[in-house]
C-alpha cells in the first residue's frame, strides 16, 4: 500500500499544477452539491420525502427480554431530487415570487361478541387520543393483546405504541417493559395492581410503559376509516348469505371447533383475500359481483358464539362474519404506461392537501394504467408512481396530477377531473406535507412558529387560492368531471366508476372490488392523531365560510351538484 501512495506523491510533486487542479475541482463539485441541497428545499409538491417509519413484528413466544432485542424500529428516507424550474400556486403567489371503563377480575375483559365491534365509539378518551383502562398481566405463552407488537429499547414513547396501534386499526395498546409495544383487537387477561407497572419508558422518563410481564394498556379512539382487526385479519362486517354462495365463494370446508383465526388461517393458506365464517363452516374467496361487500347488515345478525373461541362470533347459515386476510388480492395490482400515446392529456386538478396522490393510487388500481404529473416527486417515485418520471406532455400515462390554476396552464389540457376538498381539511393536510411529509403532522409550534410560514399566514395566503383554483378550473376547463374527496370516500366504488368512465375506459368490476380492499395506499395518516388545539380563528374561519358559498354558487351555475353539506358553514 505504501508504494502506491509513493508513487502518487512523487507524481504530483514534479507536476504540482496538476495537483492544485485537482484540488480546485474536487472544491468545486463539494460546491455544487452544497448549493443544489438548498434547492431541493420546499420548492414544490416533491420538496419532501416521504418518510415510512414503522415496522411491526407478528406476534410470538417471547422467551426472554434479551431475545426480542433484535426486533426493533427500522425506517428509511427516500432523498428526492426536484425539478425547480415548476411551481404551482396561484397566479397572485407567482407575481410575488416574482417580486370511563370499569377494571374486571375474571372471564372476557372487553363484553362478549368482540369489543373490537362494539366498543369504537367509546367517547371516554384522554387528550383526544386514548384513555388509560389500567395494569394487566401478560403471559409470554398467551398474551393478552395478540395483535401485531414491536420494541424500541431507546425511544419507546406512549404516544408512539398508541400511534402505531391506532395506524393498524387495533382498539387496545398495551407497553411493557417499558419499550414493547403490543396491540389488540381485546384484552385477554386479568388486571393486576397498578404498582407492578412501575418501568419508564425507555424514550419518555415522565410516563410509565407497563413492568415486568406487565402492560399498561390504553383504549383508543380510532378515526372512522381505521380498520377493525382480528389479529393481521381486517374486520369487513356482517353480511347475508350471496344467492348462489359455491359460485361466490368456491372454497369451503367444515371446520372442527371453530374460530375465527382457523378460518383466516385456513384462507391464507389457500391464498385468498377473503375469509368468511358461517357457523362451522368456513369459506374462501374474493369479493366479486356476486358478493361485493355493499350491503352490511346489522352485526347483530351474526351474532353466534364460536365453538374454538368463546369470545367471537361466527355466524350462521344466513348471515356470514367476514374478514379480509393478509392475502394481496392481485386482480387489480398490475401497472403498465398507455400501449399508445394519448392523443388528449386528462388533467387530475386539485388544490394541494385535497387527495390528489389518493386519487391517483385509485386510478391506477382501477384502469392499470400509469398516472403522471406536472411536477417530480421523489418520494412518489420511490412509492411506485412510476408515471412520476415521466414528462407530463409524453401521453404515456393516463393522467396528469396537477395543482396548476389560470387560464394558460388549464387550456394545455384537453378534459380535466376536479378534485375538491373541503378546505378546512385541505388546509391542514397541506399544512401538515409542508412539515411532516406525505404521512407526517405539523405541530402547534410550527402553527404558531415564527417559522415561515406560520399557520395564520398560510391560511391567509392559501384559503382564497382553494377557492380561485376551483374556479378557474370550472371556467377554463374544456371538459370537466367534478369529484369531491368526501363522496369518494363515502362511496368509492360508484365514484371511482364514473371517474374510469371519463377516462374513456371500459370498467371492470372485479378491477374495483379490488381495488376497495387496498384503499388507503402508501400514503394515509395516521388515524389516532387529532389536533390538540382549534387552528382556526373566527377571523379565519369568517373567510373561508364566505369562500365556501362562492365555490357552491359557482358549481350550481354550472349545473352540477354543489358542494356537499358538511362543506357549509352551521
Amino acid at each position: 500500500m505504501a508504494k502506491p501512495l509513493l508513487k502518487i506523491q512523487r507524481y504530483f510533486r514534479r507536476k504540482p499544477v496538476r495537483f492544485f487542479s485537482l484540488i480546485l475541482l474536487y472544491l468545486t463539485a463539494g460546491s455544487l452539491v452544497f448549493l443544489h441541497s438548498g434547492f431541493v428545499g420546499d420548492s414544490g409538491p416533491g420538496a419532501r420525502g416521504g418518510r415510512d417509519s414503522v415496522i411491526a413484528s407478528e406476534m410470538g413466544s417471547r422467551t426472554s427480554l434479551s431475545d426480542a432485542r433484535g426486533l426493533g424500529i427500522m425506517g428509511r428516507v427516500f432523498k428526492e431530487t426536484h425539478r425547480s424550474t415548476r411551481r404551482y400556486g396561484p397566479p397572485w403567489m407567482k407575481k410575488a415570487r416574482q417580486e370511563g371503563q370499569e377494571i374486571r377480575t375474571g372471564g372476557d375483559y372487553t363484553n362478549n361478541w368482540n369489543r373490537a365491534l362494539k366498543g369504537r365509539n367509546a367517547k371516554d378518551v384522554d387528550e383526544g387520543r386514548a384513555k388509560y383502562i389500567g395494569c394487566y398481566i401478560d403471559d409470554t405463552q398467551k398474551r393478552a393483546l395478540r395483535g401485531v407488537s414491536f420494541f424500541d429499547y431507546k425511544k419507546m414513547t406512549v404516544f408512539r405504541c398508541q400511534d402505531n396501534c391506532a395506524e393498524r386499526g387495533y382498539m387496545y395498546a398495551g407497553l411493557e417493559f417499558g419499550a414493547e409495544c403490543y396491540c389488540g383487537h381485546k384484552i385477554q387477561a386479568p388486571n393486576a395492581s397498578e404498582s407492578q407497572c412501575n418501568m419508564e419508558c425507555k424514550g419518555e422518563k415522565s410516563n410509565v410503559c407497563g413492568g415486568a410481564n406487565r402492560l399498561s394498556i390504553y383504549r383508543l379512539e380510532l378515526s372512522q376509516e381505521s380498520a377493525r382487526r382480528y389479529g393481521s385479519a381486517i374486520f369487513k362486517g356482517c353480511f347475508h348469505r350471496p344467492d348462489n354462495v359455491t359460485l361466490a365463494l368456491p372454497f369451503t370446508a367444515v371446520v372442527q371447533n371453530m374460530s375465527v383465526d382457523k378460518c383466516v388461517d385456513m384462507c391464507t393458506e389457500r391464498e385468498k383475500s377473503l375469509a368468511v365464517l358461517a357457523g362451522d363452516r368456513c369459506y374462501c374467496g374474493f369479493p366479486t359481483p356476486l358478493f361485493p361487500l355493499h350491503e352490511l347488515e346489522n352485526e347483530d345478525m351474526c351474532l353466534h358464539r364460536c365453538h374454538g373461541e368463546e369470545f367471537e362470533s361466527c355466524g350462521n347459515d344466513e348471515y356470514f362474519v367476514v374478514y379480509q386476510t393478509q392475502v394481496q388480492d392481485n386482480r387489480c395490482m398490475d401497472r403498465h404506461f398507455l400501449p399508445v400515446r394519448a392523443k388528449q392529456l386528462v388533467a387530475l386538478a386539485s388544490f394541494p392537501g385535497a387527495g390528489n396522490t389518493w386519487a391517483r393510487h385509485l386510478i391506477e388500481l382501477a384502469t392499470g394504467f400509469y398516472t403522471g404529473s406536472y411536477y417530480f416527486d421523489g418520494s412518489l417515485y420511490n412509492k411506485g408512481f412510476k408515471g412520476e418520471r415521466d414528462h407530463w406532455r409524453s401521453g404515456r400515462t393516463i393522467c396528469i396530477k396537477t395543482h396548476e390554476s389560470g387560464r394558460k396552464e388549464i387550456e394545455a389540457f384537453d378534459s380535466s377531473i376536479i378534485m375538491i376538498r373541503n378546505p378546512y381539511k385541505a388546509l391542514m393536510a397541506e399544512f401538515n406535507r409542508k412539515y411532516g411529509g406525505h404521512i407526517g403532522f405539523a405541530s402547534q409550534a410550527h402553527w404558531r412558529g415564527k417559522v415561515e410560514p406560520s399557520g395564520p399566514e398560510f391560511v391567509r395566503n392559501y384559503a382564497p387560492w382553494w377557492a380561485s383554483h376551483t374556479l378557474d378550473w370550472l371556467t377554463y376547463g374544456k371538459n370537466i368531471h367534478v369529484v369531491h374527496f368526501e363522496d369518494l370516500k363515502r362511496d368509492l366504488f360508484s365514484k371511482l366508476k364514473g371517474m374510469v368512465q371519463f377516462l374513456g375506459l371500459k370498467v371492470s368490476e372485479d378491477r374495483l372490488l379490488c381495488v376497495e380492499g387496498q384503499k388507503d395506499g402508501n400514503f394515509k395518516r395516521s388515524g389516532l392523531r387529532k389536533l390538540e388545539y382549534d387552528p382556526y380563528t373566527p377571523e379565519m374561519r369568517a373567510s373561508i365560510n364566505e369562500l365556501i358559498r362562492t365555490v357552491d354558487a359557482a358549481l350550481k351555475k354550472r349545473k352540477l351538484s354543489g358542494v356537499p353539506e358538511e362543506y357549509m358553514p352551521r
